[in-house]
């Protein structure tokens, strides 16, 4: 391992590549290496042994890379499986939880926040145990959003779209009552969707997005560990995936914010 190895990112799919567009932008310098487990998304319906085998033959596969570090850009697989990671991974690791948490208590002003994710990440109560241990005075709403996912992977994001103003309505109108002022956005598809969240919930609520919290946290750690490449040149990252890789491209192009015109290379995931 050294400054030159690459950044393993993993995730149930291809939500995670919305926290990979916020890795190129805080760190353009670094090679990425991504894995979407898209033959076996979701997650976040399964059980607690499933989503720890699943991450860790995901991160097994990464090391195959040689990567320097592992960032499970998952809510799911940071709630259920993140301590399990942190302890047993050679590299340094981090999920979304931790960073995000900070983030949010202290961007709350008024101690209310707001947690939506997959029913796995809700269940686990991760968020609101990191926040709580963070800030005991916080109160702490939890929200599952399944059907978010759902229209994501299906382009159904724009803040006009009836069905999108929906479903955001049906999942967010509790919080909005709640009158949080603080949302952190639990799972690496909604950021996606922020638009039309924050339409909703109003100008005074601030939205954080775990994928962008993350690719901060990481730059930090990777800092201090003196793990930072010194070669200043434009890496372009590889893709790869554990069903076929036709469709990706356009998808990926609507998580990472550019045209895809970088190979995908589908892998078998059980080896690991």
């Amino acid at each position: 391992m050294s400054s030159q190895s690459a950044i393993g990112v993993f995730d149930s799919g291809l939500g995670g590549l919305s926290a990979v567009k916020e890795f190129l932008n805080v760190l353009p310098f670094e090679k990425i290496v991504y894995f979407g487990d898209t033959g076996r998304v979701p997650y976040g319906t399964r059980s607690r042994e499933i989503i720890n085998k699943y991450a860790f033959q995901d991160a097994r596969f990464l090391q195959t890379h040689n990567v320097k570090m592992i960032v499970a850009a998952c809510g799911t697989v940071s709630s259920v499986a993140g301590e399990a990671l942190r302890e047993k991974l050679s590299v340094p690791y981090t999920g979304v939880v931790n960073p995000t948490a900070y983030t949010a208590v202290r961007k709350t002003k008024n101690g209310k926040i707001g947690v939506i994710g997959t029913a796995a990440t809700v269940g686990s109560h991760s968020y609101k145990l990191r926040l709580q241990k963070l800030n005991p005075g916080v109160k702490v709403f939890e929200q599952a959003c399944p059907l978010f996912v759902s229209l994501v992977e299906n382009g159904i994001i724009h803040r006009d779209d009836q069905i999108t103003r929906l479903v955001v309505r049906r999942y967010m109108a509790e919080l909005k009552d709640a009158g949080v002022d603080t949302v952190i956005l639990g799972c690496t598809h909604f950021p996606l969707l922020r638009e039309a969240i924050s339409d909703y919930m109003g100008e005074g609520v601030t939205l954080v997005d775990s994928g962008y919290e993350t690719a901060n946290y990481a730059a930090k750690v990777l800092r201090e560990q003196n793990l930072l490449t010194d070669d200043e040149t434009v890496k372009t990252p590889s893709f790869f995936v554990s069903d076929t890789p036709e469709g990706f491209e356009s998808v990926a192009g609507l998580f990472l914010g550019r045209d895809m015109e970088h190979t995908v290379t589908q892998i078998d995931i059980e080896q690991y």
